[in-house]
């Protein structure tokens, strides 16, 4: 059950490798927490030490954990409170595309995100997991973790900075769309597919039209999984263009599934796997399970981002 945290302090916590991070300012947000009447403490820490403030945080009475940055921050702070009684997760959405924050409905200015988690009303939301690891959003394999890859190959590479190098990375993937044979055990049912993509969202998503890639709600405990059927470049480019206008058509361009649990099994001992955003390298069977209202989160009552 959802709890009130409208006293104590609240702990910032900015990954100081991310951009966004670099040009935060501590004392505007002490300043903003404190129009508000609450004192935020900040921590600004690199991306490899966030467990470990958060914990800090958590011992040293801090109540709310506000992740400052984007969702890759944001997963490095939730999984530390996943399952916790007595804490609750916020985000500054300061990040690049702030995906799990506008799903959640909060402001996109930081006073205003500061305004909601001041009141420190909360409520409760489902994560997923693979292999033990949590993920907000969503994870997949396949076409996206290849396009990351690729991205992060050519910043370190070359002076680009990230959207060029999607760009060129994005293009290079869709010249070369991959298929692989797989085994997917949804909630039990085996079924066999080859397939260039496979997408696990934490919730349903919107698949088509204008608000492609958003989600209604956070908390219906259910996995939404979404398997490519195979193709090249150009029915890759067309398939998107179908799903912009709304002519998806189910079965013949992907298919879809909603389970709470699934199991991906593949000839490779290994796959490169995308979670919100990053991209690791699993052991398969990759097993995948929906946790539902796992995590407490200061944000806006549901229903009202849209």
């Amino acid at each position: 059950m959802a709890q009130a945290y409208d006293n104590g302090p609240v702990a910032v916590i900015i990954n100081s490798g991310a951009r966004a991070g670099q040009e935060l300012e501590a004392d505007g947000i002490r300043r903003a927490f404190a129009v508000h009447g609450r004192q935020a403490e900040v921590h600004r820490v690199d991306g490899g030490r966030i467990a470990d403030a958060v914990l800090a945080a958590l011992e040293g009475g801090a109540r709310i954990v506000v992740a400052a940055g984007g969702d890759g921050t944001v997963n490095a702070v939730a999984a530390e409170l996943v399952d916790r009684d007595g804490a609750a997760l916020a985000v500054l959405p300061v990040g690049t595309l702030n995906h799990f924050a506008r799903d959640l409905g909060m402001p996109s200015t930081m006073e205003d995100a500061i305004a909601v988690i001041a009141t420190g009303r909360a409520r409760t939301v489902d994560a997923g997991e693979v292999n033990g690891r949590l993920f907000l959003n969503n994870s997949s394999i396949g076409l996206y973790a290849r396009l990351v890859v690729g991205r992060e190959r050519l910043q370190r590479g070359s002076r680009l900075g990230k959207w060029p190098a999607m760009v060129r990375a994005g293009w290079s993937v869709l010249q070369h769309p991959r298929s692989f044979s797989l085994t997917l055990c949804v909630d039990g049912q085996d079924l066999c597919r080859r397939t260039p993509f496979v997408f696990v969202g934490n919730n349903d998503y919107v698949v088509e039209g204008a608000h492609a890639g958003e989600r209604d709600r956070l908390d219906a405990g259910a996995l939404s999984i979404y398997v490519l059927r195979p193709g090249g470049p150009w029915g890759l480019l067309l398939l998107a263009l179908r799903a912009m206008t709304g002519r998806l058509v189910h079965g013949r361009d992907l298919d879809q599934w909603h389970a709470t649990s699934l199991e991906i099994a593949s000839r490779h001992a290994q796959v490169e796997v995308a979670r919100d955003g990053e991209v690791d390298a699993f052991d398969t069977p990759l097993r995948y399970r929906i946790r539902p209202r796992a995590l407490q989160v200061i944000a806006p009552a549901a229903g009202g981002s849209r």
